[in-house]
């Protein structure tokens, strides 16, 4: 199989040894765009006005805190604050609270957001470092669906992999449903399927074997692959790696 640029990413994802290769891509790409935002970037114009807009969500302001560097943090606050202060203004300048009323009361929560609150909510779903994350993502899964169409020898190293956490098997089934042939279809989904039931027993029996041995009946036998099975369940279950240290800038 013919390593490409564009399948360099993917290939090492799925060779990783990872219980999920797309979410030891994920940790990869997170932190390369931390490093990228929080390195010289910061400094650039073109950066640093997408990163006003386009903020940070909550997870990864605490994310870049962890990663240290406190006057490239300083720098990108003090643009994203001009610009949330700017901006808020002009919000609340033009925004009319309405009075409550017993039909208002009535109807759902959702229904009763205000203009001002919209745009807050608005600005609070968006994120520099999970959109760069998100836009890497997406070309790595149609990479996957035209490795499929074009490289006969990509099933069989998606074959030697541990699989997907449910989260990121969901995104896959979805764009190789929606972008491959029913051919492309009939070889894919019965590997992923076969590979999934089995990769899930396994954890299941990581998991079942953990809570054995500390039956004192089983003190003496040997742990197997278990000790490290509560946070490779998380993983296959939801995604990431909750075992994972804080990330932090190299001194």
């Amino acid at each position: 199989m013919k390593e490409k640029l564009y399948t360099i990413e993917l290939h090492d994802a799925l060779t990783s040894g990872d219980e999920c290769p797309f979410c030891w891509l994920e940790r990869k790409l997170e932190q390369e765009a931390i490093e990228f935002v929080l390195g010289s970037s910061y400094m650039e114009s073109d950066i640093r006005d997408m990163t006003d807009r386009r903020g940070f969500c909550r997870g990864h302001t605490k994310a870049m805190y962890d990663y240290g560097n406190t006057l490239g943090n300083a720098w990108i606050l003090k643009t994203r604050m001009v610009y949330l202060r700017q901006e808020l203004k002009k919000q609340m300048e033009g925004f009319s609270p309405q009075p409550a009323t017993v039909f208002g009361r009535l109807k759902k929560k959702e229904s009763q957001e205000n203009s001002l609150s919209a745009w807050i909510r608005q600005e609070e779903g968006h994120c520099y470092v999970c959109d760069r994350m998100e836009e890497t993502y997406r070309r790595v899964l149609d990479t996957f669906v035209h490795q499929v169409k074009h490289e006969k020898e990509f099933l069989e190293l998606v074959k030697s992999s541990k699989g997907f956490c449910i989260h990121h098997f969901a995104d896959l089934t979805e764009v190789c449903g929606r972008e491959l042939g029913k051919k492309e279809q009939d070889q894919l989904f019965p590997l992923l399927s076969d590979q999934m039931n089995r990769e899930l027993e396994r954890i299941q029996e990581d998991i079942d074997w953990l809570i054995e041995k500390y039956d004192y009946r089983n003190g003496d036998k040997d742990w197997k692959n278990s000790q490290d099975a509560v946070q490779r369940t998380m993983q296959k279950i939801v995604g990431g790696h909750p075992a994972d240290p804080v990330f932090r800038g190299r001194k």
